[in-house]
């Protein structure tokens, strides 16, 4: 059971760089967890990707279809205190701490290539390379 931000979902879901990173995240933990914002980010994601004409808003409909159906049940509510408590220790946005605080809830690792998130939460964060090498 694994915390995974909004990138590693979109990694997945999004074919790029980081596309064969993602597949191998799912076969080695398949259990993927996130706070509901993913939804939201995930969402504003391929409103770029439709604005700038890489997918068609077609594409974008199955995509996140298929996102949402992958992630269903695996969905949580975060603490509005930890997320504000995290957001002032750490300096990282609100957003990047329903993750943080997700994970610490759980005690699993939180899964991301968010430089400032593996920075702030070293104890808590691994790297997405880090995470399938293992």
């Amino acid at each position: 059971m694994i915390v995974v931000d909004t990138n590693v979902i979109a990694y997945l879901w999004i074919p790029g760089h980081f596309t064969p990173l993602a597949q191998n995240a799912l076969g080695r933990d398949p259990d993927w967890l996130a706070p509901f914002l993913w939804r939201s980010e995930f969402r504003n994601v391929l409103a770029v990707y439709v604005r700038q004409g890489l997918v068609t808003h077609e594409v974008a409909m199955r995509v996140v279809a298929s996102a949402e159906r992958q992630m269903h049940g695996h969905e949580y509510t975060v603490c509005s205190e930890e997320v504000l408590d995290l957001a002032r220790s750490s300096g990282c946005s609100a957003y990047d701490c329903e993750f943080a605080a997700l994970a610490t809830r759980l005690r699993v690792p939180l899964v991301t290539t968010d430089k400032r998130l593996l920075a702030a939460f070293p104890a808590t964060s691994v790297p997405l390379e880090e995470f399938v090498a293992e």
